[in-house]
This record gives C-alpha cells, structure tokens and sequence, in this order.
C-alpha cells in the first residue's frame, strides 16, 4: 500500500514539473496540420514535416507544435497563421508567414490570445505578417531566438508591431531579431518583463514602451530606426548595456518617468543621444553618449536625477537645456566632457572648475537658429565672453561641479560615424 501511495505521488510530481510527454504526432506534407492538432491529447507533440502548408491554426489545448527542417505555415493572406488561446503551448522551428492586413482585428503571425498563459515560441521565422506576435493578456511566455520581419512593402503606418505586449506579466523576449515593421517591441501595460539581447532595426520605434513597471531592458541593439528605445510614463526600470546607435531622432528617450536605473549605454551617432521630459528620480550612470548632434536634450522639468561618471564626448552640442534654474549633474563622482576647458593642477583627476554645459550664446543659438551662421564672428565671441564675466548675463545650465579630465570608456572612438545614412 505504500509503495503504490509511493509511485502516485511520484508520477504525480512529473505531471507538475513537465517531464511526462505525450505522444509525437507526424503531418506531412498534403496533410493537415489542424486536424492533428484536433486528434491531439494534452502534452502531445506534433512535428510538422518539411513542406508547405496553407492553414489558419487554433490551438486550444496544451501541446507542443514542433517543425522539421523548417517547414512553412501560410495564413494565406487572412486572419491569424496561429491562434492561441490554450495554456502551456509551444511554437518552434516554423517558418509561419501571410498573416491578413486588417489592423482593427490585429491580424498577426502568432497571436496569443488572453488566456495563452506559458506559452512559448522560439526559433521561428515570422515573415510578412501585419504584426509579428501579439500577446494579449498572457502571462509568463516566453518569445526566444526569433527572426520577425513584417510586411516591408507596406508604409510604416499601415504595418503592424514586430512583438505587441499588452496588459501582460513576466514576458522574457529574449535573442530576437526584429526589422522593417512599424515599431519593432511595443510594450503596453505590461510588468516584470525581461527583454535581453535582441536587434532592433529600421522600424520607426526599436522600443516603444507605455505604462509598464518593473522591466528590465539588457543587452540589446538598436540602431537605424527613426527613434531607438523609447520609455514613456513608467516606473522602476533598469536599462542597461544597451547599444542605440544611428537613429535619425533619439538613440534613448526618458518621457514622463520616475524611479529607474539608466547605466552603462552606449549612445552613439543620433540626432539627440539622450531626450529627456518630464524626468525625474532617476539615475543615469555610466554611459557613453558619443557622437549625436545633441548629446542629451533636456526639457520639461526634467530635475532630481543622479548623473553621475557619463562620458559625453564629440557631440556638436553636449547639452540642451533651456530652463530658469542651474541643473546639477554630477554632484558626488562627476562627468567626462570633451569640451572641458578647464584645469586640473593637484592631478586628482577632476577638474578645478566646475562644467558649464551651456551659455547665453547656445541659448539665443536655439531660439533663433539663423544665428548659427556668426558663431564664429568677433561679436558672437565678444558676447560668450561678456556673458562668462557677468553672471547677470550668464544663462541656467546643466552645471558639473567635478568634470572628469578622462573618459570611462577606453574604446569610444570605435564608436566615431555610425551614423544614419542621411547624415553622411
């Protein structure tokens, strides 16, 4: 009696942790690959031969659908390729493609519907669908190894998002390769997500985050999009180790957040490096913020954050900032700026003089633009120098009380004219 009490509790311990399969289902080319998915029981794996199938799949039940040799799934040109509205599935080795185009119904490669929870999909080609995957109120998945390209001869408004994350929590979107669709992640209303490790380019957003908390954003490039990672009203994330390079407006934008941890970027060849609204408790430390035509703008009330041990280097303007007050930045460990002018005479390493980031000839310089012509006039010189000698004339700046007189970064030049190409 106990020996049997034994080996219940046992094989009821393997259902819970997984490692009971089911049954392997085969479909071949000719065949049908929902009709398996109908016979199928729970846990059952499904290999789908090499070939090419013209389907719409609604997955139901807890299985998984496995390719060989990379067969091709089409939708056909309608609805979604696959459904998902059952818990515990897995999607991988697909080629899954010819999602519809109707953006009111979300037409999508993978859609995973509200309930999906668990989910995985990993080393699939989604191609030429209106949105890549859209996960919707699924919890826990995991999207992992994929290549997503959308529908490239459509304008960017008319495509769909790479991945769309709505109202979801613990997503890992982990080593994808995103291009060519509207905004490659769009994350809404979705917590305690890991995104690591992923390409993003040339969509109109890398990252388009609204409203979500408590996310990690690591390891990641992205680079010739219209704008890189974009983080607006949020809490609590960490971004960190990112590369935002080549962008034609922003490599990383802080919109309306508070209480994140922004360290160790690389920030590189963009029109601004870093736009900062309506930003404040935050902490920026450690990144390089190199070569963009404004190293970081700064608007909308953006104080109390902690800017510390930055190196901002060859931007043509390090820092705009138009404001009624100083804002300080590096208060405790200081910042590298290039166009530091000042001295260091006891060698420790920072400068005797505090930074200024600009003056009253940068601020008329962004109100009146023309004015960019006389810069290097007599007069224009003449003004820099008065408005230097007599505070009364001194414009509000972000102001460095410990500039640093070496960059962090020992390997920044390798980051000199990546720019977007209509810059060259």
């Amino acid at each position: 009696m106990r020996h049997s009490l034994f080996k219940l509790a046992l094989c009821a311990a393997l259902l819970v942790h997984g490692t009971v399969h089911g049954a392997t289902l085969r479909v071949a080319p000719g065949e049908s690959i929902q009709a398996a998915i109908e016979r199928a029981a729970t846990g059952d794996v499904i290999e789908v031969e090499r070939g090419h199938y013209v389907e719409n799949l609604l997955i139901a039940k807890p299985l998984t659908l496995k390719g060989i040799d990379r067969p091709t799934l089409s939708g056909g040109m309608k609805g979604d390729t696959i459904r998902v509205t059952g818990e515990d599935v897995i999607i991988e080795g697909l080629i899954v493609r010819d999602s519809g185009d109707h953006l009111g119904e979300q037409n999508a490669g993978i859609y995973l519907r509200p309930g999906a929870h668990r989910a995985i999909v990993r080393n699939c080609e989604l191609t030429y669908n209106l949105f890549g995957l859209w996960i919707e109120k699924a919890n826990d998945v995991l999207i992992e190894s994929n290549v997503i390209t959308g529908k490239r001869d459509y304008r960017s408004a008319q495509r769909g998002n790479g991945i769309q994350l709505y109202n979801t929590t613990g997503a890992r979107i982990i080593g994808n390769h995103i291009s060519f669709v509207r905004d490659a992640l769009y994350v809404d209303v979705s917590h305690r997500a890991v995104f690591r490790g992923n390409r993003l380019h040339h969509s109109r957003y890398g990252t388009h985050y609204m409203n979500s908390y408590h996310n990690l954003w690591e390891d990641n490039d992205v680079y010739r999009n219209r704008g890189g990672l974009a983080l607006m009203e949020v809490r609590n994330q960490v971004v960190r180790n990112n590369r935002a390079w080549g962008n034609s407006d922003h490599g990383i934008m802080l919109r309306t957040i508070q209480d994140s941890v922004i360290e160790n970027n690389i920030v590189a060849g963009n029109q601004r490096g870093f736009f900062i609204y309506d930003a404040e408790y935050n902490t920026l430390r450690g990144n390089l913020v190199v070569d963009n035509i404004v190293g970081a703008h700064l608007w909308a009330g953006s104080k109390n954050n902690v800017v510390e041990r930055n190196d901002f280097i060859s931007n043509r303007e390090q820092v705009r900032f138009v404001a009624a007050r100083d804002e300080p930045w590096g208060v405790k460990e200081g910042n590298y700026w290039s166009n530091y002018l000042g001295w260091d005479r006891d060698g420790d390493g920072v400068g005797d003089i505090p930074y200024e980031a600009n003056d009253l000839v940068d601020r008329l310089s962004w109100q009146h633009p023309l004015m960019k012509l006389l810069l290097a006039s007599p007069a224009v010189q003449t003004l820099r120098l008065v408005g230097q000698q007599f505070p009364l004339l001194r414009a509000p700046s972000v102001v460095d009380p410990n500039p640093l007189m070496r960059p962090k970064h020992e390997h920044w030049r390798n980051w000199i004219g990546r720019h977007f190409p209509s810059r060259r």
